[in-house]
């Protein structure tokens, strides 16, 4: 039988999507998503034959809210924040369809390495949001390791500092951005953290709907590296041998989808080096498992701010997907139109 497109449900309002001012009102959504159930026929998740699974990486109101943190603008201006419509329409449109949906959430404190407070100069300043830090200037003493990051990380300050230089020229060796300081987001405990409203409730709605349990993956609580990609940190271990392991559980359960369907900020940082990671493992087992993988590009933007624009590089890396085998796509395509897709 053929999965058709449900209709957006009555309590959908896009204008509502990224109101970080409103609360869910869980138990009516409950009693919503029961009615939708019983109206619709919808099967619980665990009976469908064919597996689709849903990554939403960093779909969070620090990347998606103009008054985010570090909200990410792409070149339209209102990148992230039409993104998050899309993809909750998307969502719904296929909630008989969509068998699990597994979110990220950028993790972080004070102190980091690619936060302001990580760094000083010689006149105990800290860098600007958008620095880009090169092995140079930490060779040549322009940032350094900050006395009181090491105070609180609790670590000697010449160990900091070593860890410091080291991370710089492991990023380059790996052909891996700069260090770039960004503005403080994703701080646990802060309304960034949090997934975009009108994502949360459809992903709960999803849950009572379908009988599937939301699954979140928390990344970058290390402070000693950059963790753009859920699967695996920017640098494998730290300057004392300390290994930063590469999250292969997650791996594991994105690949044992039939197939998985990938959206969330920003698609030059967090989903494009997520992705390249999963690659890296595709690669490793079977290529032919990147025809399993398909992107949502329309739910996706990169990171432009002043003085940087990673457009280019977002598209590069899609078209390195692309040429993998991967299927890059937009959320208003039928699901039974894509390729390789069994309903």
């Amino acid at each position: 039988m053929t999965v058709m497109d449900l209709p957006l449900p009555p309590h959908y309002r896009a204008d509502k999507v990224s109101d970080t001012k409103r609360w869910l009102d869980y138990t009516a959504l409950q009693e919503a998503a029961l009615a939708w159930r019983r109206q619709h026929g919808l099967k619980a998740a665990a009976t469908d034959t064919f597996k689709i699974g849903a990554l939403g990486i960093d779909a969070q109101n620090t990347f998606c809210d103009p008054h985010g943190e570090l909200f990410v603008a792409g070149q339209s201006g209102a990148g992230a924040k039409e993104d998050s419509v899309r993809t909750v329409e998307f969502l719904y449109r296929n909630l008989a369809r969509l068998t699990e949906l597994n979110f990220t959430l950028d993790t972080h404190r004070a102190y980091a390495t690619f936060h302001p407070l990580f760094l000083v100069n010689d006149a105990g300043e800290h860098p600007a949001p958008f620095t880009l830090v090169s092995v140079d200037d930490v060779k040549q003493g322009a940032w350094k390791a900050s006395p009181f990051m090491a105070s609180a990380l609790k670590v000697n300050l010449m160990a900091a500092q070593r860890q410091l230089q080291y991370y710089v020229e492991a990023l380059a060796a790996r052909g891996r951005y700069p260090l770039t300081i960004w503005p403080f987001h994703g701080m646990l405990g802060g309304k960034g953290h949090n997934l975009v409203p009108g994502i949360e409730e459809a992903a709960f709605f999803h849950a009572v709907a379908r009988g599937a349990q939301t699954n979140f993956e928390v990344k970058g609580t290390n402070p000693w590296v950059e963790n753009y990609s859920v699967l695996g940190p920017e640098v494998t271990k730290l300057v004392d041998g300390t290994p930063v392991p590469r999250n292969v559980n997650f791996i594991r359960q994105l690949l044992d989808y039939d197939a998985l369907v990938i959206f969330g900020q920003a698609k030059s940082h967090c989903v494009a080096w997520t992705i390249d990671d999963l690659l890296e493992d595709i690669t490793q087992r079977d290529p032919d498992l990147a025809s399993k993988i398909y992107l949502l590009e329309d739910c996706t933007s990169p990171v432009v701010v002043p003085g940087l624009d990673y457009t280019k590089d977002a598209d590069a890396a899609f078209d390195k997907f692309r040429a993998a085998g991967m299927h890059v796509v937009k959320s208003t395509d039928p699901i039974e139109s894509w390729p390789g897709i069994r309903l």
